[in-house]
């Protein structure tokens, strides 16, 4: 495993070096301390994991990662960190991180989640996993009341195919608020036509 450090503490990137130099099956092939020479050299580094710390001097590790996907979509990231608050998980998660530790892992944890994430897995921190587990969550109690009941009910006639006066005769309301329901039901789901919102109505489980 080749693996780029972006750390801007060099007694920790001294302490990592001491860490890996034991294990002929890592290879620490680049560390900088900051994201604007790591980005400068990391396709020469031909790295399989970079390894990068969030708050970073000048770009952040965040920005980093993003860069780093789009021009060596290839390699694996991992944030190694101090940072465990919700926005900077999930802004590095969204920007293609992997895996996220804190800096407080032992060693042994640390070097056994590198090679899980080399092998394909995602591995975190326990603490921060149930952080994102509990954003999955509430974004699934949000999906659940984004449409109320009766914007539901429509939702449905419609994907059985009724117009919307047979919808109106059905519900006995006016084919306006009918019109009405559409309108926000389309503006909650952002949706353009009616394929869309029956698309994403099933996503979030609406129907």
């Amino acid at each position: 495993m080749r693996l780029v450090i972006v750390e801007d503490d060099p007694l920790f990137i001294a302490n990592l070096h001491s860490l890996f130099e034991g294990r002929p099956e890592i290879t620490v092939a680049g560390a900088f301390m900051n994201a604007e020479d790591a980005l400068a050299s990391i396709a020469a580094c031909s790295p399989d994991v970079l390894l990068v710390d969030l708050g970073l001097p000048g770009m952040s590790g965040i920005d980093l990662i993003g860069k780093v996907r789009e021009i060596l979509p290839e390699v694996e990231m991992m944030v190694l960190t101090v940072f465990e608050d919700r926005d900077r998980i999930l802004s590095a998660i969204r920007a293609g991180a992997s895996g996220y530790l804190l800096k407080s892992s032992m060693p042994r944890e640390l070097v056994a989640a590198l090679f899980e994430l080399h092998q394909g897995g995602a591995p975190m921190t326990p603490r921060i996993a149930r952080k994102i587990i509990r954003e999955f969550q509430h974004d699934g109690i949000r999906d659940r009341y984004l449409l109320s009941h009766r914007e539901k009910e429509v939702l449905r006639e419609i994907e059985a195919g009724l117009s919307y006066k047979e919808i109106a005769g059905k519900f006995s309301i006016s084919t306006h608020t009918v019109h009405a329901h559409i309108r926000n039901i389309y503006k909650k789901l952002h949706a353009a036509d009616k394929t869309a919102a029956l698309i994403k109505a099933k996503q979030k489980g609406l129907l």
